[in-house]
């Protein structure tokens, strides 16, 4: 991750040096306590699967730099607050860019794709924001005991709930997700996660609709 980030500020122009203290902070953040899934292996994943889509969709140089720094910030704050972590982790992201010399249309960029996973929403011709968004629901598609370990440790960060509430709550995210069609808005996430994340989508549904 510090390796990554580091090299997207210098690619953009910043400072190296700024740079590897903002990514100290970010390992330090992902590495808290109180995340079960939202941690260094999610973040890894993430900006592992949107480089990926960002070379199959042949994204520029600069735009596959900015794709980086979304995709490590975009859960820099995770405190199980939807909304509010979303808009302090591109906070987080603006305020370090800026402190490196990054350029304001590059930190502007970068705050816009963070923000689109608040909504999980782009627009289709924002090629980098669906790759972080597609990214992002890559987990979906895993193997079974891959995808069951995921469920577990979501499960995990909203132990202080009911589990009435819980099972409520994550039926109709599963039933939204399940309701999309398709599911992942690039190509190439579709053809690689589309038919797994469906089935173990329904599958987790299922259990949860069983009384």
């Amino acid at each position: 991750m510090r390796t990554e980030w580091v090299s997207a500020v210098r690619a953009l122009g910043g400072d190296g040096d700024v740079a590897a203290d903002a990514a100290a902070e970010l390992a330090a953040r992902y590495a808290e306590p109180h995340r079960r899934y939202h941690d260094t292996a999610h973040v890894l994943a993430v900006l592992r699967d949107s480089a990926a889509l960002a070379a199959e969709l042949r994204l520029p140089p600069e735009e596959r730099a900015v794709l980086t720094l979304a995709a490590a910030a975009h859960d820099v704050v995770y405190d199980g607050r939807p909304g509010e972590d979303e808009r302090r982790s591109a906070e987080w992201a603006v305020s370090w860019l800026r402190r490196a010399g990054v350029s304001a249309d590059h930190v502007s960029r970068v705050e816009e794709l963070v923000l689109a996973t608040l909504t999980h929403t782009a627009p289709d011709g924002d090629l980098s924001a669906l790759a972080l968004l597609d990214a992002d629901l890559a987990i979906l598609g895993a193997d079974e005991a891959t995808y069951d370990r995921y469920r577990a440790a979501v499960y995990a960060e909203y132990a202080p709930i009911s589990n009435e509430l819980w099972r409520a709550g994550r039926s109709a995210v599963l039933a939204d997700l399940l309701a999309r069609d398709p599911l992942y808005a690039t190509a190439a996430a579709r053809s690689r996660w589309e038919a797994t994340a469906k089935a173990n989508l329904a599958r987790e549904l299922a259990s949860l609709r069983t009384p």
